[in-house]
């Protein structure tokens, strides 16, 4: 064999085992899942609300699925960035979600599917199973069970007489708990809303949420994320009844008893003092701590900000830490960066459409080829060689050809 032909061969075989070595492969590039602080399930409870009741065992952990929802970045710890972003502002939210509510596509993101509590903002799941089923000009009567919740009530009072519209603002606005529980008993009692809000929640791609109550209080296996948060909220905020009742500062709400009429007010601060702001939720209880959703328009883009697990260190309001955020999606969202993830529209497991038209169908296919164990793409060393190397040897072998032909035929000379 000619020398420089195995001269190439000779270095195609040492190149080829060090350069796939060298190859990063789709689970060498992110962390593996039980690397992630609170990959199956929230931090431990620092009360006893979520000690189940007697005799029943407390409910395992959903499962982590094997591809991260959303997309192969949105399963990696700590920051999410695209690629050459500057670094987002201090805050103290341990897990959360900057994300375009016309588009779905996540802008940036802290450890998006850290299971958390969420607290206050799964009457966001409530609210879109709400709208769905009833009538908001259903008129409605208070009890007292509805006025003995526990935690944050708006005053519904017994007999009071109030619209399913009223109740929603106040779920909203005021964060009501006699509210939830004023839509949890039309929807069957509070093990059937609780089944409705799962399901909804399974339906729509949201697999770390598992709701234990209709408010958000905190039970035996409540759990969610920031992403399914984020999720949940761009399909609520698709329904304009929602989007109102979250952007109104105020409303009179009706007394009971002698109890005159009184004014209900948003307690979202960043409804009031960020401009283009669009509304959203606040939550917190001793086990979920600090959770915040807020949405904002500037120009075309529109922007969805979740936070989890937000603490004040040692003084600064949630709502400050949101509007650096905030500001910080907003520049993403309005410049070229490339996405980190895509909001899902339905469970990405779902077989139920053949013909997929939500933004999924397309995140579905990125994933499967993510998966791969070599990534054909251009910037793949190992095709880089293959395709030298390659290049090398044809070219010797038709200057070989091309010098043979030059040369007389021995064969038909006179000896």
């Amino acid at each position: 064999m000619p020398r420089l032909l195995v001269a190439l061969l000779c270095a195609l075989s040492l190149a080829i085992p060090a350069v796939a070595a060298a190859a990063p492969t789709a689970t060498q590039t992110q962390a593996p899942a039980q690397a992630c602080q609170n990959r199956t399930a929230p931090p431990a409870a620092v009360d006893a609300s979520e000690k189940p009741a007697p005799g029943q065992q407390p409910p395992a952990p959903l499962p982590v699925p094997a591809d991260p929802v959303g997309g192969p970045r949105l399963g990696e710890c700590g920051l999410v960035l695209p690629v050459g972003a500057p670094q987002p502002p201090a805050n103290q939210f341990e897990s959360w979600v900057l994300a375009d509510l016309d588009s779905g596509r996540v802008l940036a993101a802290r450890d998006p599917h850290a299971r958390q509590r969420p607290a206050s903002l799964i009457k966001i799941l409530l609210a879109t199973v709400v709208l769905r089923e009833l009538k908001m000009d259903t008129q409605v009567t208070g009890t007292w069970d509805d006025a003995n919740q526990d935690g944050t009530r708006v005053g519904i009072g017994p007999d009071g007489k109030y619209t399913n519209d009223q109740v929603l603002h106040a779920l909203l606005m005021h964060s009501g708990n006699d509210a939830a529980h004023s839509f949890a008993v039309q929807l069957g009692g509070m093990d059937q809303a609780v089944a409705k809000m799962n399901a909804l929640a399974h339906s729509s791609g949201a697999l770390d949420t598992r709701t234990a109550s209709p408010s958000g209080l905190d039970g035996p296996g409540m759990s969610s994320s920031a992403y399914d948060l984020a999720l949940l909220y761009r399909i609520a905020m698709q329904d304009k009844r929602f989007a109102d009742a979250v952007r109104t500062e105020q409303i009179q709400f009706p007394g009971w008893g002698d109890k005159p009429a009184f004014v209900v007010a948003n307690d979202n601060p960043l409804l009031y003092n960020y401009e283009g702001d669009l509304g959203g939720k606040t939550g917190y209880t001793d086990d979920a701590l600090h959770t915040y959703i807020n949405a904002a328009q500037r120009g075309s883009s529109r922007i969805v900000l979740v936070g989890m697990r937000g603490t004040m260190s040692p003084v600064t309001a949630m709502y400050t830490q949101s509007k650096s955020l905030m500001d910080y999606g907003l520049a993403l969202a309005q410049s070229a960066a490339q996405p980190v993830g895509q909001l899902v529209d339905q469970d990405p497991d779902s077989r139920v459409s053949a013909t997929p038209t939500t933004a999924a169908a397309p995140l579905v296919a990125k994933q499967v080829t993510a998966a791969s164990p070599v990534d054909p793409g251009p910037d793949n060393p190992l095709l880089v060689v293959l395709l030298l190397v390659g290049v090398l040897v044809l070219g010797y072998v038709v200057f070989a050809v091309l010098r043979n032909r030059s040369r007389p035929d021995k064969t038909s000379q006179n000896p």
